[in-house]
């Protein structure tokens, strides 16, 4: 077969749930990849095209180079033609690290450092002049111009304002040949022995020589001796002091202070950078937070005694040293252990809580004499500091935690950098000014910056300058305006970080690449959608082949070629059902091409619920850009929180509103942005958060044992006749722990061979045929079935199996109602899709008992999820209201927003601009507000259904 250089030809591809399938996708062209939740999307896309891609380009390396890197195992497919250099775009893939923010990943950061390195002027922290630097030939000029016909000395600084007797540093001063010295403004001959007073802070300066200044050609060289060998002492610095005023100037090679003489370093990058020792404030370590100790934690409750529990971190009173040591300071201090803690001496509190030293003696009433006693204490806070940046254990560091608080670093002010790098400026704005900046107003500030600069800086500016411009052009065209640069990589969510991935890559501007998307639309409102599509267009245009596996309308309409994959999810998925361009997608029998062409829909309620007429009102939110934010949820209702990416919908629920609920009903210690106040919280009894962390990621994971479900089983096998006969614990039917799991492989029902050149290869364990337990565990058996059997049952197999069973049964059943009948209760969770592991955690929390009075807060549900994935997954929800409960629900699909009671829109813009509600109401009423864009796309979709 000759290979079509026009497409990527996939020949019978057969990984996860596809059957043995045959695909041509176009090349050059934008390809979407659509069908069911987990009917095989991702396997073809990700599991099959890209781990191909990457399969090749790891065997390029030398068989020495293969082995460091591990090999990647080949896909289970016969045949792929036509692959060019595969990078995927994922959601799972921002570092978390604290030190990762969107400026390095997008590297933007790292041009501006070369720009504050290269163009920037420098000021002084102490007087805000502007610094000066000079070489030796222009300070040579200088003397001979402001100094001519004077007598001047020439200095040395070499102590600053620092303590010391500096006897040594005399005595070395005098061996090198100098006779005078200037101590704290006056100058005096150097003489055997000399020192100061160690307690007090000096300045140090050496007397290089003492000339009159004129112009002949001996005093010139005279001079510039002088200056060389003053600069060589004093460290690039020298001072000169004209006899008669007694006045100080300061001359230095590098940056410096006309006024009071400090100096900086000659810029590097690695000055403004924090992760840099040179650029990072030395107090965070360039974190911009630390943890710090707080006192009302050690001590909730000041009236109750130290013996009583006082100190939250020690308990009631014990016999061990810590408590003989606090009786001692109660000795020395006049106070019991018993007294409440509100009475001790201020000193005594001191001592007891940031540590001392101290002997005392107390004379002995009874037996006449003085008795000596030493308090040697650390300091309870001083010890839990101590063992929070210094200890190598999780669990006591976490311990130390409790009593602590992330706070801002008091030093950088959380700008993460050095005193003196915020000091270099750019048309009167520093590097962490411009960092905190949203990517629209630094935009602006750039586009107007040329107009500032002198010819010098715009000289040295120019590339730098269009490669930042281009970069930041990229983050707009894919929606992320209300970002700023210092915004921590670990608080975006999934669908921000792919997207600032996309605007990176774009930014490369390669040519020839095939990329691969996983629904880069999620969290973006569908006026960004618009954008986002563009943006995968450009990236087509310059000659690269994109496919996306996306469930968005929008994008499969603009599709140059679909592919969709059914007909159904899991065992009963993995066939191509239909392809071609969107059109012919239409005309296809297919769950899509009916939801599509308006066959099928979502319909909208006929009538709108009244709630329970009880609400809660949350006052006055300022948390990160929401605007004095004030709401009132009715209860009892299905409530969408809607508005543009960035307005402050995520700020307002998950960081103020679910940490207050969840203070209030579990004693949660997450601390809520600020906010003025809440009332009516005692009309809900509990509160269910469902966000989009990921489910377990290791192979041992799976949806039995994430639900919990499995526990049950397990008891359930110990339960039986012959297990009780053999004395078997619910442990036994455990493939993670010894005992009743194969050893061969460990319970892993797979064994690794290690191919030292070659990948490692996965086979069936031999001992148990991939059953994962042992032949005394296997004969127990439960209606027939061993513990092994159930783990391969699918869902659906499941419920019918276990129906007698309510404990177990209810909790299959939820799964099995949100629309996962098909996957095996022991498939492992690094090969569900994101839409299945969305939903199995959304059904763990909805298997919990409702009281008829839950609150449930979900972000983003319909991640991942088709349009018959949401109509089953909104009538799972339905059921929740229709029994009392309030389900919020933070969104951008339309299909569940125009479903929802009451509406809240958080507007006008992202960032800045945003943080107001603009509208709230039934979907009925928030479509009549002119400002809002999410009332502008509802109109259509409740248009299109009335």
């Amino acid at each position: 077969m000759v290979v079509s250089k026009e497409n990527i030809e996939v020949l019978g591809a057969r990984v996860h749930n596809l059957k043995n399938i045959d695909v041509t996708i176009p090349r050059e062209k934008l390809v979407v990849i659509t069908g069911l939740s987990g009917s095989g999307k991702s396997s073809l896309a990700f599991d099959t095209i890209y781990a191909e891609g990457q399969r090749r380009y790891i065997e390029t390396f030398s068989a020495y180079a293969r082995q460091f890197l591990g090999g990647l195992e080949r896909p289970d497919v016969d045949k792929i033609d036509g692959l060019s250099p595969v990078i995927a775009i994922e959601q799972k893939t921002t570092s978390k690290s604290p030190r990762s923010t969107v400026g390095t990943i997008t590297e933007i950061y790292d041009f501006l450092r070369l720009l504050f390195a290269r163009g920037s002027d420098a000021y002084s922290y102490n007087t805000g002049e502007k610094m000066v630097s000079y070489s030796d030939d222009q300070i040579k000029d200088l003397i001979l111009k402001d100094f001519n016909g004077k007598k001047i000395n020439i200095l040395a600084p070499i102590v600053r304002s620092r303590k010391g007797h500096y006897r040594e540093l005399f005595e070395q001063i005098a061996k090198q040949g100098f006779v005078k010295v200037r101590t704290d403004g006056e100058i005096k001959d150097i003489t055997k022995g000399m020192k100061l007073d160690r307690y007090k802070t000096h300045d140090i300066e050496i007397v290089i020589d003492r000339l009159k200044v004129s112009e002949d050609q001996e005093n010139s060289k005279r001079l510039m001796e002088t200056i060389n060998t003053a600069m060589y002492h004093g460290d690039d610095v020298l001072m000169i002091i004209e006899q008669e005023s007694q006045e100080a100037r300061f001359f230095s090679r590098n940056l410096m202070c006309p006024s009071s003489g400090i100096s900086y370093p000659n810029p590097e990058p690695n000055n403004f950078s924090f992760n840099s020792p040179k650029g990072a404030c030395p107090k965070c370590n360039g974190i911009g937070n630390l943890y710090e100790v707080n006192i009302n934690k050690i001590i909730p409750d000041d009236s109750k005694s130290i013996k009583s529990g006082g100190l939250a971190p020690q308990g009631p009173q014990k016999n061990n040293w810590i408590f003989k040591q606090l009786e001692l300071i109660g000795q020395r201090f006049d106070f019991k252990l018993s007294d409440p803690i509100k009475k001790i001496p201020k000193e005594a509190m001191e001592i007891i809580l940031h540590g001392g030293k101290e002997k005392f003696s107390v004379d002995s009433k009874t037996l006449g004499v003085k008795r000596e006693y030493k308090i040697d204490f650390e300091g309870i806070a001083t010890f839990i500091e101590n063992t929070y940046n210094t200890n190598d254990s999780t669990s006591l560091r976490r311990w130390a935690k409790e009593f602590m608080d992330n706070i801002q670093c008091p030093e950088c002010n959380g700008s993460r950098l050095r005193k003196e790098s915020l000091y270099f400026k750019v048309n009167e704005r520093n590097i962490a000014e411009l960092a905190s900046m949203d990517i629209s107003e630094l935009t602006d500030w750039f586009k107007e910056l040329p107009v500032k600069l002198s010819e010098k800086q715009k000289k040295i500016s120019g590339e730098i300058l269009k490669e930042i411009n281009a970069r930041l052009q990229f983050l707009i065209d894919v929606g992320l305006t209300y970002l700023s640069l210092n915004r921590s990589s670990k608080s975006l969510s999934g669908g921000e970080a792919q997207r600032i991935r996309l605007a990176t890559q774009i930014g490369s501007q390669l040519v020839g690449v095939l990329y691969i998307l996983d629904e880069p639309s999620i969290g973006l409102h569908q006026r960004d959608n618009e954008k986002l599509i563009n943006s995968l267009i450009q990236l087509r245009d310059i000659g690269n082949s994109v496919i996306v596996v996306e469930h968005d309308k929008d994008m499969i309409e603009r599709a140059d070629h679909v592919i969709d994959i059914g007909p159904h999810a899991g065992k009963h998925g993995g066939e191509i059902i239909s392809e071609g361009d969107p059109l012919d997608l239409k005309k296809h029998d297919t769950l899509t091409a009916d939801y599509l062409s308006g066959k099928r829909k979502i319909e909208v309620p006929t009538k709108r619920r009244k709630g329970n007429g009880k609400t809660i009102s949350l006052k006055g939110a300022t948390g990160n850009n929401l605007k004095n934010v004030s709401i009132t949820i009715p209860l009892g209702k299905m409530i969408a929180v809607t508005g543009v990416s960035g307005s402050g919908k995520s700020t307002l629920i998950n960081e103020t509103l679910y940490p207050i609920l969840n203070a209030y009903y579990f004693n949660g210690v997450k601390k809520p942005m600020p906010y003025k106040s809440i009332k009516g919280l005692e009309h809900s009894d509990k509160v269910i958060d469902v966000n989009q962390s990921p489910i377990g990621r290791t192979p041992r994971s799976n949806p039995a044992t994430y639900t919990g479900v499995f526990s049950e089983i397990r008891s359930l096998f110990a339960k039986t006749p012959e297990a009780m006969i053999r004395g078997y614990k619910p442990g036994r039917f455990s493939f993670n722990v010894q005992g009743g799991r194969c050893e061969t492989c460990k319970g892993g029902g797979l064994r690794v061979i290690e191919m030292n050149f070659l990948p490692d290869v996965y086979v069936e364990c031999e001992t148990c045929q991939g059953k994962r337990f042992n032949r005394e565990t296997l004969e127990i058996r439960y209606k027939g079935k061993s513990i092994s059997d159930v783990l391969e049952m699918t869902i659906n197999e499941a419920c019918n199996f276990f129906e007698p069973i309510p404990k177990i049964y209810r909790k299959l059943k939820t799964i099995q109602n949100v629309g996962l009948g098909y996957i095996t209760l022991g498939q492992q969770s690094t090969t569900l899709s994101g839409g299945e592991a969305q939903r199995i955690k959304l059904a763990t929390e909805l298997s919990k008992r409702d009281t008829g009075n839950t609150f449930y807060i979900l972000d983003e549900p319909t991640t991942g999820l088709h349009f018959e994935d949401i109509r089953v997954l909104m009538e799972v929800l339905n059921k929740l209201v229709d029994k009392g409960n309030t389900v919020l629900i933070i969104e951008h699909n339309l299909d569940v927003v125009k479903m929802a009671d009451y509406v809240i829109d958080i507007g006008y813009e992202g960032g800045k601009n945003g943080g107001q509600v603009i509208a709230k109401g039934t979907p009925e009423e928030i479509i009549k507000e002119k400002k809002s864009y999410t009332a502008k796309f509802l109109k259509k979709e409740l248009g299109i259904l009335n």
